[in-house]
């Protein structure tokens, strides 16, 4: 018996075919080969085409069935993990109104900053567990308020995965943890934010109907799997956004555990059975994919938006056909702290942990007799692991304080120089795993169809790869000094 995972990431998308029985990956592809654009209208925008991720989920699918394999007939239930946040719309007939409104899309802030102020901060905070802020909820209401034409048009509000979801069974879903993300969900009272539907107009009829994120969203349409060589009636049965999804990979389920990743956006997600809130909603309370009323799984999210997006940049400016592990070799070229050459990564839309601020990229101390290529690729690692330091002290204020952080072997984690930078600025040691987020989708569908009597049946086969532990090298001082720098930045925005 095989099980399939989607991960809707902003960069591409990756598909898993796993092995029930042994939790082995038989099939892993990503599509397409280049990155993904992201259209970006006006400073500080940014949309992608729901269409564009479904022709590229077919693509890779069937990319996937190219391998030779498995049996695409021995599927039997397929997981979603999507890039959070994202607000896509239709019409009754299902049929796509806009381009989606993407996680990294600053033109909410004002509109989320004058329903915190209206609703009330404490209100906002204690219920919703964060600021209405930029999330999918204040996206809306900008649609609402720049676009009626096509607001009156709504059937369903979707996050993403509920789209994919959507387009190969027919059936809109959402879940508590979908909810959540977009913070149209209020924690205290269990339902959809009176608040939240209240001050911006929205009807409750506009959301579509909750199930738990492990559960049945629908089965395989007839004509899809035709297309896609898949069994009809196979169930979706599990969507997720795709840093609880990046969590439930790593098995990080129970209150105190901890997950990162450093791919498109960088990311440090806690597990909570507290219902938590930063003052300043810095960083993020969500339902975690284990959320139930009687049991409160929560995961709390530091984002930083441009860690990934910044190395991309770097090597299509700077890289001259290089590889990702050509940079990363070059890099070590360079001495510990890049002869004072110090990175910014913040140039990916408004950051939330800066208060929402677009703050950009910002490079310091750039001396023209010294500094190479090199320093430049080394400092771009060490500004974004100084990035996470400075998000996991604001979670550590938060009475989130991890002994070790569980990581996927991928993205930056694969630079040998970044992982030793990351645990030594943090001062936290770093479990590496072989994982992926479509394999992790997949091992979700396994639980949500009642394959896994359990998360610990799904991952009993997983073991760290890597153990990562601080070196001792002298890099608080350069911490300092870019904390600092940023500080500096932070008083002029």
């Amino acid at each position: 018996m095989l099980l399939l995972g989607i991960d809707i990431g902003t960069s591409s998308i990756k598909v898993a075919i796993v092995d029930a029985e042994s939790q082995k990956t038989l099939a892993l592809s990503q599509y397409p080969d280049s990155e993904s654009p992201i259209t970006s209208l006006q400073l500080g925008w940014a949309e992608q085409s729901p269409e564009m991720w479904w022709e590229q989920i077919q693509q890779a699918i069937i990319l996937c069935h190219s391998s030779g394999k498995y049996n695409p007939g021995d599927i039997a239930a397929i997981g979603i993990a999507y890039q959070m946040h994202g607000l896509v719309l239709v019409d009754k007939n299902q049929k796509l109104l806009r381009n989606s409104i993407i996680w990294c899309d600053s033109r909410a802030v004002e509109i989320g900053d004058k329903a915190f102020d209206a609703i009330g901060h404490e209100k906002c905070l204690t219920h919703l567990l964060n600021s209405p802020g930029n999330f999918t909820a204040s996206k809306l209401a900008w649609v609402k308020e720049n676009e009626p034409e096509i607001y009156e048009q709504i059937d369903k509000v979707m996050l993403p995965g509920d789209y994919i979801g959507m387009k190969l069974t027919g059936e809109i879903t959402t879940s508590i943890s979908s909810l959540s993300e977009g913070v149209f969900f209020d924690f205290k009272n269990n339902r959809l934010s009176k608040d939240i539907l209240d001050y911006y107009g929205f009807s409750e009829s506009l959301f579509p109907e909750i199930r738990p994120v492990f559960s049945a969203h629908g089965q395989l349409l007839s004509s899809i799997a035709a297309k896609l060589g898949l069994t009809p009636g196979i169930p979706v049965a599990y969507k997720a956004g795709d840093q609880p999804n990046n969590a439930l990979s790593l098995n990080v389920l129970n209150p105190g555990e901890v997950a990162a990743t450093a791919g498109t956006s960088g990311v440090i997600y806690g597990v909570s059975d507290d219902l938590t809130f930063d003052k300043q909603s810095r960083v993020n309370t969500f339902a975690h994919v284990n959320y139930h009323e009687e049991k409160k799984s929560l995961g709390v999210l530091l984002c930083i938006n441009g860690t990934g997006s910044l190395y991309r940049w770097t090597k299509n400016l700077f890289g001259s056909g290089e590889s990702y592990m050509q940079m990363n070799d070059e890099a070590k070229q360079a001495p510990l702290g890049c002869d004072g050459l110090r990175i910014l990564p913040f140039g990916n839309g408004a950051e939330r942990m800066l208060n929402n601020k677009l703050v950009g990229v910002h490079m310091h101390n750039i001396d023209l007799n010294i500094h190479t290529r090199a320093h430049i690729y080394r400092s771009v690692q060490e500004g974004i692991a100084c990035a996470f330091r400075y998000g996991l002290d604001i979670m550590r204020e938060n009475k989130m304080n991890p002994t070790v952080i569980r990581a996927g072997k991928a993205n930056l984690f694969l630079s040998d120089l970044f992982a030793q930078t990351f645990v030594n600025v943090t001062g936290i040691p770093v479990e590496l795993y072989k994982n992926d987020g479509s394999v992790g989708a997949a091992l979700g569908a396994g639980i949500g169809a009642g394959i896994y009597t359990s998360p610990t049946e799904a991952f009993k086969n997983m073991h760290p790869i890597q153990l990562i532990e601080p070196s001792g090298d002298a890099i608080e001082p350069i911490y300092q000094e870019w904390k600092y720098l940023l500080e500096c930045q932070l008083l002029v925005q």
